[in-house]
């Protein structure tokens, strides 16, 4: 399966990281240990959604809308 993720960091109230993985698991542990210099300053993060996908092309075109203007957008509407 591929997923498309969102997390949140828990001491800074608004700030999401949008990313794609094959083990969520095992990403998740990589940004709260410092192992992503996009999301290291603002560790702890917790999950707060996940999407699977059987085809990695949907996946990340996901991602790639979630990182959009209007993907923000909608995350600030729906998540915050």
């Amino acid at each position: 399966m591929y997923y498309v993720y969102i997390i949140k960091a828990i001491n800074f109230p608004g700030k999401f990281y949008v990313g794609y993985t094959l083990n969520l698991q095992n990403r998740l542990e990589a940004h709260n240990h410092g192992q992503s210099i996009y999301t290291a300053e603002h560790k702890p993060w917790e999950p707060v959604l996940h999407l699977a996908f059987n085809n990695k092309s949907k996946a990340l075109e996901f991602e790639k809308y979630l990182k959009s203007h209007s993907g923000r957008a909608f995350m600030q509407k729906r998540l915050t």
